[in-house]
């Protein structure tokens, strides 16, 4: 949907899907405005079935005003100050507005940003129409949220001049850039070529000022582009955008799906994505990518990261690329999908700050790729297992069907006929799923017991139980998490470290995300629906709790060995939005602490001990920090010679980071021998299975993951033999 609020890769808890009828409600909304009656309806269930309702009051209007016009022009770029004079008389009236299906405040908004776009229109032609004085000692702040809206038309149009600048400078110097290239006889890629030398003999060079046009016609041309999306907007597309500053003041994974939006999660849920293979999330004027999907073309490529933020898009057919910048999200992704085959050309601003030209082929992305996968892991003349899950999948049709739950049973069988004598289940950038399948492996590896609480908005507390008495793994267990694990994987981590049955290692704390959410088809609700498709809504209705009364929510969980990585010191979780759902407790429920694992405080001081003595740790960590003083820098010089100054100091000090990728640890990772027979037949997946393996072999994380399972290997087998001497 346009303009969407900030939603880090977090998948639902779990997934309902609302079976009322449509005498679900004898409450009549029959307006013959669609938009009032939606405005009704959503409003009653909000009421209904939020987990924690709010008060319609001044204090929730406030909110919602700020939140509706900062999503409508987020860079300040529209609106004057007078406008924003007019609108505070609304401020505090939204509330009542909403009791009574006033739409009065939308209206003057909606109107009025109509009237800026179009003035906004003539300011770029005429900004864009001269040339730019790169040799001007200027800069521009990006930090838009402390900016105040401009006093005057005059200020708007300087302030639209510098951010026409900074787009424009960027185009200048790739295209100076690629210009060097071609005159040294090097490929895309910055090599010497003599194939591209040859290519080059008769290329004829231009001029900076040829360069500097070029660049605002570039940038000319994607302002027309964008402004095109935007006049292809109608009023229902902002009206939606209206309707989520509403139900996001519930609470951050609260939203409203227009029913274009419900056709997308649909889609998604059925398993097949077909573009590059990232999830992108809008983030002010850009695109950022939280999350690439293994086995898909940005995974096969490895150029593309969580993080980066992607500028501009080029078709393989066309001359030009266009800037996204300040575009909706749906229109972004439009660009950027497409079908199996074609090319696309994205320009990525790194998470250190730097830029990059990244071509992708695109293809049909397998949800086979996001399924449980494992590898035997060799150290010491020692087995290990490695499984890896990103999400906790199942089908909402029928759950007997492939899951997460029984595709890990089934790989621990195959792990044990390895002989593996210790399992790594590795839960980095798992961001949940299914609440049951969290349950049902939760129980692989107790005797039975509790694994989560669940609390209703009635105070309702239901302990959810594993009442299957067999055991699957028994054996050492670590399991690993970051700040992305989130969700299904807390419930798991939380409940295994809770019962101390397994080691947590990973990021201080995980996500922090402990709500359920509820997708409730709005057009069941209705009696007589003559509106046509309302879209659905999707609602928090519960909270989960660890067995031992603690909330994941806000906290997340935290490791018993604490490791940095990249985004230690970004703002990536739960906590970072406004208004998420506050940390409690209940009581703890009724479970035995597991007493297969001796000496376990001890294997976590030897571990955290090993850890503070890691070379690549520390690097890894000074890495994290220098990117997140690079990403609080908001001036950038509007001067080509600091401009470009400031691009090779990053590209300087970046290669000091270079030596992280390039790590190797002692450990060997193959197959089960099924899917050694599988990659006979697919060298696609032996592709992937390759890669796969390379990257773990680099993985410091997974390398202290198999130290620590060695660890409570040789303690159990000890304690073993004191035992039988005591026998």
């Amino acid at each position: 949907m346009p303009f969407m609020k900030k939603n880090f890769k977090v998948l639902l808890l779990a997934v309902f899907v609302a079976a009322a009828s449509c005498s679900f409600t004898t409450k009549s909304f029959d307006n013959p405005d669609k938009d009032k009656m939606l405005i009704d309806l959503i409003t009653y269930v909000l009421e209904k079935t939020h987990f924690s309702n709010k008060d319609f009051d001044d204090a929730f209007s406030a909110k919602v005003y700020s939140k509706f016009i900062n999503d409508v022009d987020p860079l300040k770029r529209y609106f004057l100050e007078a406008d924003i004079k007019e609108f505070s008389a609304f401020e505090f009236q939204i509330d009542d507005q909403l009791k009574s299906k006033d739409l009065s405040f939308f209206d003057l908004v909606y109107e009025r940003l109509n009237i800026r776009m179009q003035e906004a229109k003539s300011i770029y032609k005429k900004v864009l129409a001269t040339p730019f004085d790169y040799n001007k000692e200027e800069s521009i702040n990006l930090d838009y949220e402390k900016m105040p809206y401009a006093a005057s038309k005059i200020e708007l149009e300087n302030r639209w001049k510098e951010q026409l600048k900074f787009s424009a400078i960027s185009t200048y110097y790739d295209l100076k850039e690629e210009q060097k290239m071609k005159l040294e006889g090097k490929d895309s890629l910055g090599k010497l070529n003599p194939e591209a030398a040859k290519a080059n003999t008769d290329f004829v060079p231009k001029s900076d000022s040829e360069l500097e046009k070029e660049a605002r016609k570039s940038t000319s041309s994607s302002l027309d582009d964008y402004f095109a999306f935007m006049n292809d907007l109608e009023r229902k597309d902002y009206f939606s955008v209206y309707i989520n500053s509403i139900v996001e003041e519930f609470d951050p994974h609260t939203s409203y799906m227009a029913p274009q939006d419900k056709d997308r999660f649909d889609m998604a849920m059925s398993g097949k994505l077909e573009g590059i293979g990232a999830r992108l999330q809008k983030q002010r004027d850009n695109v950022k990518v939280v999350e690439i999907i293994s086995g898909g073309p940005a995974w096969r490529g490895e150029d593309l990261e969580v993080g980066d933020l992607i500028t501009r898009v080029k078709q393989e057919d066309e001359a030009e690329s266009v800037s996204i910048g300040g575009m909706r999200l749906d229109d972004a992704v439009n660009l950027i999908k497409g079908p199996k085959g074609s090319k696309v050309t994205l320009t990525v601003k790194k998470v250190d700050g730097t830029f990059k030209e990244i071509e992708i082929t695109r293809d049909v992305v397998e949800i086979e790729e996001t399924y449980a996968k494992s590898a035997v892991v060799k150290n010491n003349d020692i087995t290990f297992g490695l499984i890896e899950l990103p999400r906790f999948y199942f089908d909402m049709e029928n759950y007997k069907a492939r899951n997460a739950a029984s595709d890990i049973k089934q790989e621990i069988i195959r792990l044990k006929a390895e002989g593996m004598e210790g399992l790594v289940l590795d839960l980095r950038n798992n961001g949940g799923g299914s609440l049951k399948t969290a349950i049902d492996i939760g129980g692989l590896f107790i005797k039975s017991g509790p694994i989560v609480q669940v609390a209703s908005s009635d105070g309702k507390i239901e302990v959810l139980e594993d009442n299957d008495k067999s055991i699957e793994w028994d054996g050492p267990l670590v399991i690993l998490v970051n700040e992305l694990s989130a969700s299904a994987s807390e419930i798991l981590a939380a409940a295994m470290q809770d019962y101390k049955r397994a080691i947590v290692i990973g990021s201080k704390q995980t996500y922090g995300k402990g709500t359920v959410q509820n997708l409730i088809d709005l057009n069941r609700w209705m009696r007589n629906n003559e509106h046509g498709d309302l879209g659905a809504l999707k609602v928090t209705t519960q909270k989960f709790y660890r067995v031992n009364g603690g909330s994941t929510q806000l906290e997340g969980v935290k490791s018993d060995v604490v490791v940095p990585d990249r985004y230690s010191f970004i703002e990536v979780g739960e906590r970072d939005y406004e208004n998420p759902l506050p940390y409690d407790k209940i009581a703890p429920a009724n479970y035995e602490v597991w007493n297969g694992i001796t000496d376990f405080d001890e294997v976590i001081k030897n571990s955290s001990k090993r850890m503070a003595a890691s070379n690549q740790l520390r690097l890894i960590e000074k890495n994290a920090k220098w990117i997140k003083e690079r990403s609080d820098n908001n001036t950038v010089s509007l001067n080509y010679k600091k401009y470009i100054s400031e691009i090779e100091k990053n590209m300087e000090s970046a290669k000091e980071f270079d030596v992280i990728s390039e790590y190797q640890t002692n450990l060997s990772y193959t197959s089960l021998p099924y899917e050694v027979e599988l990659k006979k037949a697919d060298s696609s997946l032996l592709e992937k299975r390759n890669r796969w393996h390379k990257s773990l072999s680099q993985d410091v994380y997974v390398e202290e993951a198999i130290h620590v399972l060695e660890d409570l290997k040789v303690n159990t087998i000890r304690n073993n033999k004191v035992a039988n001497i005591k026998d």
